[in-house]
């Protein structure tokens, strides 16, 4: 048996993989403690995909996202109403070298990636003012944004046709081949995964294992603007706040001032981020953003890996029948279909085939080596 802990975007596409691999014929269960997904990561995802890392495995790992996103209505059965604008990346003279840096490792990668100057941002872009403007990376195709809750669901629902159980518990006690739920079911498994988003270090510690993954609350405001602007790539600003079209409103948010992110912080909306940090930047980069109102908002949980904002992927090398596929740091749902793919030829084959994820494996923590990604939102 092979049990999976967490039924979100991840597990549940491990579990439809692993299910339509020939060379698997044993059972999955998942264990998900909330059927509701009222608090899951991947229903309160932002749902965007990008190319525009700086680590050459992220960026192949969302390649085949991309490819996989444009294939769901034939994979899964579901429109996931995948737009494709392209991501923008702004930067300040301070920041301009590392774009240039990261843009040569996407350049090498044959990502779709364009260099802008203030004047062919200007050009481009004309609803942005590039006031404090060195230069923007813009992803022509490949990137965009996606409806990553009804990803989840059609991966889950998949893979209940095709024969995984999923059990509405929680998982209190971890062994090397033992899960204890909170029922008092005990389940015997030959392989454990690990895929409980921002709660899987708290998992792992069940079986003395040290993993650097915990929940970090990110803010997401839905607002209206008066004027009707064209349909402009996901931006990222210099000052770290982003925005993108959703329907007919925007959305957007940024990362909690150093300071204001702690670990397990209560699932409330951080309203003083709009008025103190995300509003003063967008009125500053888009003049039509002067009058925008909020008309809703949400908070979500990041699954941040505190070591180096990298997925931990693979088996425990001490404790084999232990395999994690956590700590996305915010990439989870973009990267599901391909760790799905590849934690699938790991537990059927014995090895990765499609994509070597062998990178992000958990020696790499601790060895102390981190996989520092430079482009992270």
């Amino acid at each position: 048996m092979i049990v999976i802990v967490g039924g979100g975007v991840m597990g549940s596409s491990i579990a439809w993989h692993l299910a339509g691999e020939p060379a698997f014929d044993g059972k999955i269960v998942v264990v998900e403690r909330d059927p509701t997904y009222a608090r899951a990561s991947s229903a309160l995802s932002a749902s965007s995909i990008r190319q525009q890392f700086s680590t050459p495995l992220n960026i192949h790992l969302s390649r085949y996202g991309i490819g996989f996103l444009r294939r769901a209505k034939e994979l899964l059965d579901v429109d996931l109403g995948l737009k494709e604008p392209g991501y923008l990346f702004l930067a300040s003279a301070a920041g301009e070298a590392v774009l240039r840096a990261n843009h040569a490792i996407q350049k090498g990668e044959g990502c779709a990636v364009e260099l802008l100057g203030p004047a062919g941002l200007a050009q481009r872009f004309p609803a942005l003012s590039t006031d404090g403007i060195a230069l923007a990376s813009h992803g022509t195709a490949n990137e965009g944004w996606f409806d990553g809750p009804a990803l989840m669901q059609a991966f889950r629902r998949k893979a209940r046709e095709r024969g995984v159980a999923y059990l509405a518990d929680e998982v209190v006690g971890l062994g090397p081949h033992k899960v204890t739920l909170r029922s008092g079911e005990t389940l015997d498994a030959r392989t454990i995964v690990v895929a409980a988003g921002p709660w899987s270090g708290e998992v792992a510690a069940l079986a003395g294992i040290a993993l650097p993954v915990e929940p970090r609350r990110r803010s997401v405001f839905v607002f209206d603007c008066r004027e009707d602007l064209p349909l402009l790539p996901l931006t990222i600003d210099p000052s770290g706040v982003w925005f993108r079209r959703e329907g007919r409103f925007q959305i957007g948010g940024t990362t909690p001032a150093a300071g204001n992110d702690p670990p397990g912080a209560p699932l409330e909306v951080q309203h003083q981020e709009w008025d103190e940090m995300v509003w003063p930047a967008l009125a500053h980069r888009v003049p039509a953003f002067e009058a925008a109102k909020v008309v809703n908002a949400w908070a979500g949980y990041y699954e941040y890996n505190t070591f180096d904002q990298n997925g931990i992927v693979g088996r425990h090398p001490k404790i084999d029948s232990i395999v994690f596929a956590t700590g996305f740091s915010g990439h989870g749902i973009q990267q599901s279909p391909a760790v799905g793919r590849a934690v699938a030829e790991l537990l059927a084959h014995g090895e990765y085939r499609t994509l070597n994820l062998s990178p992000f494996g958990y020696e790499r923590i601790s060895a102390g080596r981190p996989i520092r990604e430079l482009n992270v939102v």
